[in-house]
């Protein structure tokens, strides 16, 4: 059982809170463009093994190109991807593929992002790599997201995305059916 995502990373960075001195601003310096890349990302949850695939777009043709890495990662293995109903996923092309590739999909409810632990990977990474910081390039921000987000141990990625939690909402089924670690 795998459980996808994927998010947008922009040059422009998002903007948290920050120290800086009393009266004084703090500064975030910009480049007059917005670059961006979606990073596509899928974690399996009993082991906490993560894929990730960074593209230029959110295209279906890029989740299509995604899912082909899935099934080349895990070859001669059943794969289900748990996922969301955004338009890459659900376009036609993309469920065919899935099909074809023996890959089975189970969509999550819409407007739930609490339900898939790896918008909480994604924001952990945004907040390490992405906040308060532009780089001269988007795909040194990407190389450094992927570098942090696949850097964590798989213990890690299952504890800080919840998963390891005694209230993560799949532990009771997928301890009997995916032998979900405890």
């Amino acid at each position: 059982m795998l459980v996808e995502d994927e998010t947008d990373l922009l040059l422009f960075p998002p903007l948290r809170a920050m120290w800086s001195p009393r009266g004084e601003p703090a500064r975030v310096m910009l480049s007059g463009w917005n670059a961006k890349r979606v990073v596509f990302g899928c974690m399996n949850l009993a082991t906490g093994h993560r894929l990730l695939q960074v593209r230029h777009h959110p295209r279906a043709e890029d989740f299509q190109a995604f899912l082909r890495r899935v099934r080349r990662h895990y070859r001669g293995w059943q794969v289900t991807l748990l996922l969301d109903g955004s338009h890459s996923h659900t376009a036609n092309a993309s469920q065919d593929l899935a099909k074809q590739l023996g890959i089975r999909l189970l969509w999550l409810p819409k407007r739930a992002p609490e339900l898939n632990p790896m918008d909480t990977l994604w924001g952990q990474g945004k907040d390490a790599i992405s906040a308060n910081k532009q780089y001269t390039s988007i795909d040194e921000q990407a190389a450094l997201f992927i570098d942090y987000v696949g850097g964590l141990s798989n213990r890690k990625a299952l504890q800080t995305s919840g998963v390891r939690s005694k209230h993560f909402w799949l532990r009771r089924a997928m301890s009997k059916k995916f032998c979900l670690p405890t």
